[in-house]
């Protein structure tokens, strides 16, 4: 094959196959865009139970786990 056809072949092929920083890259964002979703969902169940809850409703069971935090605590 004339004027290194074959190598020039061999190098594009090569170029284009992603290298091994790069699969880590490309998982690192997936993983970061999966995360993020789920913070987002996250957020959004929190933000829905906080809205349907009444004040007092949230002030009574914060004390009842801070009386059962501290009842535990004694022993």
């Amino acid at each position: 094959m004339p004027f290194g056809f074959d190598t020039r072949v061999l190098a594009m092929a090569r170029q284009f196959a992603p290298g091994s920083s790069a699969l880590i890259a490309l998982f690192a964002r997936r993983a970061a865009a999966i995360s993020l979703g789920i913070i987002v969902l996250a957020s959004a169940g929190v933000y829905g139970v906080s809205r349907s809850q009444s004040n007092a409703e949230l002030t009574n069971e914060y004390g009842i786990v801070d009386s059962a935090i501290q009842s535990n605590l004694r022993e």
